[in-house]
């Protein structure tokens, strides 16, 4: 009977020490926050992965999750600085940053969280486009609007514990009664910009072929030039070399010789057989100075 009791009891201290051993640990997991409270005070707040120990029955947990979340905000209409209508659909990344701040301004519920975002956006978008004509907003859709949008934003979120990674509008369009205007005005402007970009290129082209046209001209009369004086200056040389050559009476008689030569040699050429000469021709000459 003792044993049994005995038995029992250690049962019960194994039970027992589970259920405390239960309480005292808590696993952190990616991208998460635990906020330790003690007596409904928060005493801690654990974001490294692992397994942790708290005081079991005096202290417990809450998990607020630390990923980036999307929000989707519905479509509102803006007005812009020239006084027209729009309408912005936007959707906005956040996540939270200071998990104290998210707990004790909003309970740690997404749902509260994502009240004064849509509003914190919605004011920084109406900003934003106020700021500009439709034109502007326009030509600022992307990056450039997106940025402005966020930073703006991100000024009212901050004593929520909260960051907006990107509020960016995925929709930007006009009212139904006046679109149709909106875009064949856009559409005339951006032809007559490229019109103009046209007539701008052909201008530059127009310009670029006559300055080729000129210095082709220009190198083409140097060229000729520097042709003509070389072959003044060639036909001066053979002359000069040609003078040399016969400069004394012999070789002058034998240059005449070797010309007679020539021409008889052209002379038989053509076929003819039979030659008249004068008695005073170079030819007949030639063979008299032979006899």
């Amino acid at each position: 009977m003792k044993k049994k009791i005995t038995g029992t009891i250690i049962t019960i201290l194994v039970i027992a020490a589970l259920i405390i051993l239960g309480n005292s640990l808590y696993t952190v997991h990616q991208k998460e926050y635990v906020a330790v409270r003690q007596f409904g005070k928060i005493v801690k707040v654990e974001s490294d992965p692992g397994l942790k120990m708290i005081t079991p029955f005096v202290q417990t947990t809450q998990r607020i999750s630390a990923a980036t979340k999307i929000y989707d905000i519905p479509a509102s209409d803006v007005i812009t600085k020239d006084k027209k209508s729009m309408i912005t659909d936007t959707y906005v990344l956040w996540k939270v940053v200071d998990p104290i701040k998210y707990i004790q301004s909003l309970n740690a519920l997404d749902a509260r969280a994502q009240e004064r975002i849509e509003a914190a956006v919605y004011n920084a978008t109406k900003t934003a486009i106020s700021s500009m004509t439709q034109d502007e907003v326009i030509e600022s859709r992307g990056e450039v609007l997106t940025k402005l949008i966020t930073n703006d934003a991100n000024s009212d979120m901050s004593g929520y514990g909260i960051e907006i990674v990107k509020a960016e509008i995925k929709a930007l369009d006009l009212p139904d009664d006046n679109r149709a205007a909106v875009y064949e005005r856009m559409i005339s402007e951006r032809n007559n910009i490229a019109a103009s970009y046209q007539a701008e290129g052909a201008a530059e082209a127009q310009k670029i072929k006559n300055e080729t046209d000129k210095k082709v001209a220009i190198l083409k009369a140097d060229a000729e030039k520097s042709a003509a004086k070389l072959s003044g200056e060639g036909e001066a040389e053979y002359m000069r070399t040609l003078s040399e050559a016969y400069n004394t009476p012999e070789k002058s008689e034998f240059y005449n010789y070797v010309r007679s030569l020539d021409a008889f040699k052209e002379s038989l050429g053509k076929g003819e057989k039979t030659i008249i000469l004068d008695r005073n021709s170079e030819l007949a000459r030639m063979f008299y100075m032979n006899h």
